[in-house]
């Protein structure tokens, strides 16, 4: 179907003139007039059979689908371990069932969908059975942890006494881990002091200069995210205690676990910097900030929750090390709270030690050792959130009031320097909450 515009027939005068008109206005009024019809293509119809296909909700076919496909894995692998093949196993039957699935589904789909569909319903069955099995792995994990340390965890003293009135044979009334709870938590805390400003200023100096010199420090870190946690410690027991002199104590592991925070915090952190929006840097440019205000006033405040992941990040890769600790503070079972001098012993050396002995109540207290490190992580994790969770530019209403407060204090200034120089006062805007949505 064509669509045709024409002009309205122009009137005798009109074309009287034309005649009497020089040539070349001749041609243009001609050209004119040929540009004045505009001919559309035709616009191809949609066929009314054809119907979108939802891309966030299962259908019923994609239902009954997947169900068939399920049942004919399951049917056709149990043919092939017990009737026509030797194959046995239970991982076997697992491996082959999910790859007889995925072909039978792929079948199934192209019969009423074209290739690019097909692909995209494998694929989707494919992530989405990746996630199952990270997630049935992790709970795994944590419910066999919690299960071989129900036994200990329940028991008060647990958290209130250390081992070093207690024996093998002692039954679970009696001893616990405040020893290295105490002593995990002193070392991470030291690690933080030393690794949290020399990475963030590491991050920025990547993100905010360009040069040899930062592709040569970038270089490096990235070298140092695969370094082992074993060299780390020998490299901490050869200089600190070896060289130096100094005697294995939990400072000794706090550096040693820095350098294993270190890499990790910084480049996640440069990785959050460069998300930060160019235009902030413009703005506070051209306002005449230079460039240290701008990275304090500016970029850190904005990237603050990105930070806190970096840091958080960095805290469980440090808090789950036990090489380090292990050469640089040996062990002990008793409380230490002192980082300087004597040996000192952290949540995952406790565990590891616990566990390698024959005896079944020190086993016990092992895993219970592990879970109370799972959910000290876990704390970390949720500190985390609550702290720098919220989205750059979004204030609390505690935030709010007090840059209301703030603004109109200003005001109030402003006004009183027009007042001193005999200028008029600004008229005072209104003032409402935060929250309230003006009309």
């Amino acid at each position: 179907m064509t669509a045709t515009m024409r002009t309205s027939p122009t009137r005798t005068g009109d074309n009287a003139d034309a005649t009497n008109a020089h040539p070349g206005e001749r041609r243009i009024q001609a050209k004119d007039t040929a540009t004045t019809d505009t001919v559309l293509p035709p616009r191809p119809t949609a066929p009314s059979d054809q119907q979108r296909r939802a891309t966030g909700r299962l259908s019923r076919n994609d239902l009954l689908m997947m169900g068939g496909a399920a049942l004919s894995a399951l049917c056709t692998t149990l043919l092939l371990f017990g009737r026509l093949t030797s194959m046995s196993g239970a991982l076997g039957f697992v491996v082959v069932g999910f790859l007889v699935y995925l072909v039978t589904y792929a079948v199934l789909v192209s019969l009423t969908e074209d290739r690019p569909a097909v692909i995209d319903r494998v694929m989707a069955v494919m992530l989405t059975s990746a996630a199952l099995l990270a997630g049935v792995a992790l709970f795994s994990v944590v419910v066999f942890t919690l299960w071989r340390g129900r036994k200990a965890i329940v028991k008060s003293n647990f958290f209130t006494q250390d081992m070093s009135r207690t024996g093998p044979l002692d039954p679970l009334s009696s001893g616990g881990i405040t020893h290295a709870i105490v002593g995990t938590l002193i070392m991470i805390t030291i690690a933080l002091i030393i690794t949290v400003p020399l990475s963030l200023a590491c991050a920025v100096f990547l993100n905010e200069t360009r040069g040899r010199a930062a592709s040569l420090v970038r270089t490096v870190v990235t070298a140092m995210t695969a370094l082992p946690s074993i060299l780390a410690g020998l490299f901490i027991f050869a200089t600190w205690i070896l060289i130096l002199g100094f005697e294995r104590s939990g400072l000794a592991a706090s550096i040693a676990v820095s350098i294993m925070m270190l890499p990790i915090i910084i480049r996640s952190a440069d990785v959050v910097l460069r998300l930060v929006p160019g235009n902030l840097r413009e703005a506070s440019a051209a306002l005449g900030a230079p460039q240290w205000r701008t990275v304090w006033h500016i970029v850190l405040p904005t990237a603050r929750s990105g930070l806190t992941t970096a840091v958080i990040l960095g805290v469980a890769r440090g808090i789950g090390e036990t090489a380090p600790v292990l050469l640089t503070a040996g062990f002990t079972s008793t409380m230490n709270l002192d980082p300087v001098t004597g040996p000192m012993v952290s949540l995952p050396l406790t565990a590891f030690e616990l566990v390698r002995s024959p005896q079944p109540n020190l086993v016990a207290r092992g895993f219970a050792t592990a879970a109370v490190l799972m959910i000290l992580v876990l704390l970390l994790f949720t500190v985390a959130r609550v702290v720098g969770g919220r989205p750059a530019g979004r204030l609390s209403k505690r935030q709010s009031r007090a840059a209301m407060h703030r603004s109109s204090a200003d005001l109030g200034r402003i006004d009183a320097r027009h007042e001193a120089a005999g200028q008029p006062v600004a008229r005072r805007p209104e003032t409402r909450h935060p929250d309230e949505v003006p009309t």
